[in-house]
């Protein structure tokens, strides 16, 4: 009977012939003739019985204690549970993740590599080997790798986020990763690739992502919110790296969305010098839709919850940019504009209410009238309703935004007349159902 060694090298032989064929297949150039070679012959699958074989022959690898035949062993484990995903979940039922763990605790780098990349591909869609790798105490392990005095490889850096973003996927795992010390390194990691005077395509934009995907998961955690925004000026940093990469920059704007969601992280924000200056420009970027959703809900909430952050943001023209996406933004924006308006609009009704002293008869509610407006406020002798006022303020709103879109696409002056610009906008009144007025 064959030893089942000798089953697995066969196979393992066979497996680099068929890639190292199929490799010198991809030479032939486009320009030449096609011609009629023999069927490439496809290497049938291992049976459930062989990859049981196979799987013990790993575990004994891993258990030798003889250097080159455990990173042999960890190499197999990464391979086999790169697409398998019952493999996966065998590896995990016969103990590998605690031998793959330990080797986090040995002085080869390329150990390190190989069973970081394993245990990320063991975690991969399973949260059963996820929480077997915190429980392993796998966390800590890998903050070791990166804490001095070990120096912090850019390989070990990038393999130890990438297991902090899929271990911080699983629910559970954030409290442990979130007190471990992760929340720190991510962030010194992230600020240390993230520079001032460095342009964010020409980084690695991988473990920049990687990064910023790991610390929006753990943010979903309140606890770990307060943990972020206890680190000294992380608000700060993450509203003034905004505006470089879309990509970089509405993965900030989804960690915001969570910190904002307590109120310590709305205080940051609020707290951060032109922090709506900022954000009020996102409104203006018809071509990344999804930041402007984004960042249309953190203003949302801020603009819900205090009414001092709601004068901020008039302070800051967001109602010219809220218009314009009411107008021209996708519909969740344009909802999302709509009801931001609304309470701006509720909250300077209740202050006309109270400094004038009137009841609820004579609440006069009227869109966003900042102490910067060139609108005109209607006279109480002008005999103009209340309905008619709000209609006036509006139209006159509008009016200045379409001037400002006018402007921004170089259209010559005189084919836009004035009274063209206010039919647009009495007619916009009459017929749009998207504005809450």
């Amino acid at each position: 009977m064959p030893n089942p060694q000798q089953n697995f090298s066969l196979w393992s032989s066979c497996r680099r012939k068929l890639i190292a064929t199929m490799r010198c297949s991809c030479g032939i150039s486009r320009h030449d003739k096609p011609i009629n070679s023999p069927a490439v012959i496809k290497l049938p699958e291992p049976s459930s019985e062989e990859k049981n074989v196979m799987m013990k022959e790993t575990i004994k690898r891993l258990q030798s204690g003889e250097n080159d035949v455990v990173l042999q062993g960890a190499k197999d484990v990464r391979e086999l549970a790169k697409t398998d995903s019952e493999a996966r979940t065998n590896f995990g039922l016969i103990g590998v993740i605690p031998l793959l763990v330990a080797m986090l605790d040995c002085e080869d780098v390329d150990s390190h590599i190989e069973a970081l990349y394993a245990l990320l591909n063991l975690g991969i869609g399973n949260d059963m080997n996820k929480s077997a790798i915190v429980e392993a105490g796998g966390v800590h392990k890998m903050l070791d790798l990166v804490t001095p005095p070990k120096e912090c490889l850019p390989d070990v850096t990038a393999a130890v986020i990438a297991n902090f973003l899929g271990l911080s996927a699983f629910d559970s795992n954030k409290v442990v990763i979130g007190s471990s010390g992760a929340v720190s390194f991510l962030i010194k990691t992230l600020r240390g690739l993230i520079k001032a005077e460095t342009k964010i395509e020409d980084m690695d934009s991988q473990v920049v992502q990687d990064c910023l995907r790991a610390l929006y998961n753990l943010s979903i955690l309140a606890t770990n919110v307060l943990r972020m925004i206890e680190i000294d000026g992380f608000v700060q940093f993450l509203l003034s790296a905004i505006g470089g990469d879309a990509k970089i920059s509405e993965r900030i704007l989804l960690i915001l969305s969570n910190i904002v969601s307590t109120p310590e992280g709305r205080r940051a924000v609020s707290a951060v010098h032109d922090a709506f200056t900022i954000l009020v420009d996102v409104l203006s970027w018809m071509e990344s839709p999804n930041c402007q959703e984004k960042v249309a809900y953190i203003l949302m909430v801020m603009a819900y919850k205090s009414s001092e952050d709601q004068q901020a943001m008039i302070e800051s023209g967001i109602k010219s940019s809220l218009l314009e996406l009411t107008l021209l933004g996708s519909t969740l924006a344009q909802k999302r504009s709509s009801r931001i308006l609304e309470i701006l609009r509720t909250d300077k009704g209740k202050q006309v209410s109270e400094n004038t002293g009137g009841g609820a008869g004579t609440t006069l509610s009227a869109p966003l009238c900042g102490s910067g407006d060139n609108a005109e406020s209607p006279d109480s002798s002008s005999g103009f309703s209340n309905r008619n006022a709000v209609k006036h303020l509006v139209e006159q709103s509008l009016l200045s935004n379409m001037r400002k879109i006018v402007k921004r696409a170089n259209l010559r002056q005189e084919f836009v007349s004035l009274e063209h610009l206010k039919s647009s906008v009495t007619l916009h009144n009459s017929s749009s159902k998207s504005l809450p007025f």
